[in-house]
């Protein structure tokens, strides 16, 4: 047999490569180091999981406030409505000589995100002005408002899609000009006449003393007039972005009439949202019995706008010493599959979710691998995630650090939560996975440790030492 040179360079190379595999079990050889896994694997844990109804939550401030309803034939009826505060574009506002009132349009600005039905569904939502000021901003919060029906939109929802609108220029004809998607609602003209055009200019000396006066306007669906599964529109309040535009006439001394536009804005600080969740005649109504509070289902159900969540426990990871011996812990991944058939436009799965404990207190606090102030966390990444994989529809943690803790008893499992969270990653990472989120509409059902084909399990790569 003859061999050429290439030929003997090849077999040395690979008796080298032989020679130097010290680690024939190891799993994730010839990769990365960063994301190599090696050691033994266990994922045979017993993981415990159990649907729980979420508290309230602060509603003002947010990055998005949620108006609409829905009805999902998993989740049940879902119904979120918003208290706007009004305040003047600038302060004792002087609006001429005998104005008139052209038109009154409360502009609803859409954010990025949109949950349900935009194909089919004919949204009716009517605007009343409320009947105080806004003080109690938590989300089963009920703001009471005047009975009298100051606008209606009635019409189907396009947040993807720019409009024109008339820009009036004072003194020059009107322009047409491209905005983001919006929600227009006409309000009633003789109503903002006789509140807001004809109001002296002492009125809006101060924000306080006009909010005092105004108290401001409420947004809710109609439901009887509402056709469809329905959605939820996110409102942004940020930047003057949304407002109340009017457009009226005033006396000038060298035309004798000119039309001007002023828009109050809505504070996106000073506004609340009041969330409804219906689970009548559902199987998540059956979960969140308590008699059933003990009862290991094959599913649990997640639900953003501040509606369900799932606390799992690792009934054995306390004794996983015992078991396999002292251990390190190389790498641990919690899996969290959605359970098939339980998800179908336009209620899609939530995209992201959020993973956090409970502190000995029963306060919410971050996992170490999510923890800001710990070394090991991995909040600016690649790790922790917990961004929906469309491919294999599942949610996967990096969740290394927390089982590390578990096994060696430096901390004690009180409850671990997973619930639906926003895709906007915070600027601050104060709260980031922590606290309930109320800028998310989206919905997940899990598969649980019972479940035969789709179940929540935890992946643990460990070497054993001395």
């Amino acid at each position: 047999m003859k061999f050429t040179k290439q030929d003997l360079l090849t077999l040395l190379i690979g008796l080298f490569l032989f020679a130097s595999c010290k680690n024939p079990d190891g799993v994730g050889l010839d990769v990365d180091p960063g994301t190599a896994i090696t050691g033994t694997l266990v994922n045979n844990e017993p993981i415990r999981s159990q649907t729980i109804k979420e508290g309230d939550v602060n509603t003002s401030g947010l990055t998005g406030y949620p108006l609409g309803y829905m009805v999902d034939p998993i989740f049940g009826k879902t119904e979120s409505s918003v208290a706007m505060t009004v305040v003047p574009d600038v302060l004792s506002k002087d609006f001429g000589t005998t104005p008139v009132l052209d038109s009154a349009i409360l502009v609803l600005n859409l954010g990025s995100q949109f949950y349900g039905d935009t194909a089919t569904t004919k949204y009716s939502i009517d605007v009343y002005q409320l009947t105080n000021k806004i003080t109690k901003y938590k989300s089963s919060d009920l703001q009471a408002h005047n009975a009298q029906l100051l606008g209606n939109f009635n019409s189907k929802i396009f947040p993807k899609t720019k409009i024109k609108v008339f820009d009036i220029v004072a003194g020059k004809a009107d322009t047409l000009k491209t905005v983001p998607a919006q929600i227009r609602i006409k309000l009633d003209k003789d109503f903002i006449q006789s509140t807001i055009l004809n109001l002296a200019p002492a009125a809006t000396s101060t924000e306080a003393k006009f909010v005092d006066y105004f108290k401001g306007l409420y947004a809710e669906v109609n439901k009887q007039n509402t056709t469809g599964s329905g959605g939820v529109a996110f409102l942004n309040f940020a930047s003057t972005s949304s407002y109340l535009q009017l457009v009226y006439k005033k006396t000038n001394t060298t035309n004798g009439k000119d039309t001007v536009s002023v828009n109050f804005p809505l504070a996106a600080t000073n506004a609340a949202a009041n969330i409804k969740h219906d689970y009548t005649g559902t199987e998540v109504a059956t979960q969140l019995l308590p008699a059933n509070a003990n009862t290991q289902y094959n599913v649990t159900y997640l639900q953003g706008l501040a509606g369900l969540k799932t606390k799992i426990s690792f009934p054995t990871l306390a004794n996983f010493t015992n078991t396999y011996g002292k251990a390190l812990v190389n790498k641990a991944e919690l899996v969290i599959d959605l359970s098939a058939g339980t998800f179908a436009n336009p209620f899609a799965p939530a995209q992201r979710l959020s993973l956090y404990r409970w502190d000995i207190a029963e306060q919410p606090t971050f996992l170490p691998d999510n923890n800001p102030n710990d070394p090991r966390s991995s909040i600016t990444g690649p790790y922790f995630d917990g961004y929906f994989d469309s491919l294999k529809n599942r949610y996967v943690f990096i969740v290394t650090s927390y089982v590390q803790d578990l096994i060696d008893k430096k901390l004690t499992d009180y409850g671990t939560f997973l619930a639906p969270t926003s895709l906007i990653t915070p600027a601050s990472p104060t709260n980031a996975y922590v606290l309930p989120d109320v800028t998310s509409a989206g919905r997940s059902v899990i598969g649980s440790a019972g479940n035969a084909t789709n179940k929540i399990k935890l992946n643990i790569y460990y070497t054993k030492i001395n």
